[in-house]
């Protein structure tokens, strides 16, 4: 087993930086240049026309990896859901930047992708027999029958779009969705799930080998956080830790809720606001902090979480 695990890990960062190496310079003979909007922090103005779409750059790396080494059908289940959601959010990348939408795929469609995808992800466990109870910590299961389709949506739709918000700053997606991989393959390797450990091995392999062209040379577009946001929904259902996963992905959570509260507070008060900006991340921005210092207060802030998930997890 840990052989395959450094395997799949060296093999999917290898493809990662190989397909980077190439890809980058492709997408900027294309002219596939980020839309940088100027309601935002005014230092991410000198951001617009970098390449973006650059999702396909780790995920072809993952999935290649996976095809290699997975055996599973529960590996290849994650790699699908991540493929599946990453082509809701090229999408979404093509309208804006090479058609010039700028409000990209309208939200009902992107919705009702989203939907679809999780309900034939559904359909595919509930095939294969697995069981459809929710793990709670210190509790047990909770035998949900069908009506585990509706935690499925909840997970699945919350993931995406959650991760979808953090994708703000240079890199924070991808560390977050690196801590949170971790953390599932921990689960998945105590459990002896080979097919996901392998599959979470894949992509945070990819991650690192896209985070080394990151910031600066490319951006991973919704064509990348929706595939992280399939990814780690797609293995909290497969491990039974769907509740954990609000700890191993505690930062995405804290982004959705700052944008709730941002909002609601807003509407409530007339136009007065809680954060400078929402997502949280851009707050910090704001109040001067560097990139850098943002994505390593996050990301640490996210391993904490993460560990916390783990120690509950293994003590409960």
């Amino acid at each position: 087993m840990t052989v395959l695990i450094v395997l799949t890990l060296i093999s999917a960062l290898a493809l990662a930086l190989a397909a980077a190496w190439v890809g980058i310079p492709m997408l900027q003979r294309l002219k596939i240049g980020q839309h940088v909007r100027d309601v935002g922090p005014q230092q991410h103005l000198s951001k617009a026309g970098t390449p973006t779409m650059g999702g396909v750059i780790f995920l072809a790396a993952a999935v290649l990896a996976g095809l290699v080494f997975i055996r599973e059908w529960q590996g290849f289940a994650v790699l699908l859901v991540a493929l599946a959601f990453a082509a809701i959010g090229f999408a979404d990348d093509y309208l804006k930047v090479v058609l010039a939408r700028p409000l990209g795929l309208k939200a009902r469609y992107k919705l009702t992708g989203q939907v679809i995808v999780s309900l034939l992800f559904f359909l595919v466990i509930w095939r294969e027999g697995v069981d459809l109870s929710l793990t709670v910590p210190g509790w047990g299961e909770i035998y949900l029958g069908m009506l585990y389709p509706l935690l499925m949506l909840l997970v699945l739709i919350g993931s995406v779009n959650a991760v979808n918000l953090s994708d703000g700053v240079d890199g924070l997606a991808a560390g977050l969705g690196i801590v949170t991989l971790v953390a599932g393959t921990v689960v998945a390797l105590v459990q002896q799930q080979t097919g996901v450990a392998l599959a979470a091995v894949g992509l945070i392999g990819a991650l690192l080998g896209f985070l080394r062209f990151n910031p600066a040379r490319v951006f991973m577009g919704d064509t990348g956080s929706l595939a992280i946001g399939g990814a780690v929904a797609a293995i909290a259902v497969l491990t039974g830790t769907e509740l954990l996963l609000l700890l191993f992905g505690g930062v995405f959570v804290i982004e959705t809720v700052s944008v709730i509260i941002q909002v609601l507070y807003f509407r409530a008060t007339g136009g007065r606001r809680v954060f400078r900006m929402a997502p949280i991340h851009h707050h910090f921005e704001l109040l001067g902090w560097s990139e850098r210092r943002v994505c390593g207060w996050f990301w640490l802030t996210q391993s904490a979480l993460a560990a916390v998930g783990l120690a509950l997890w293994f003590l409960l």
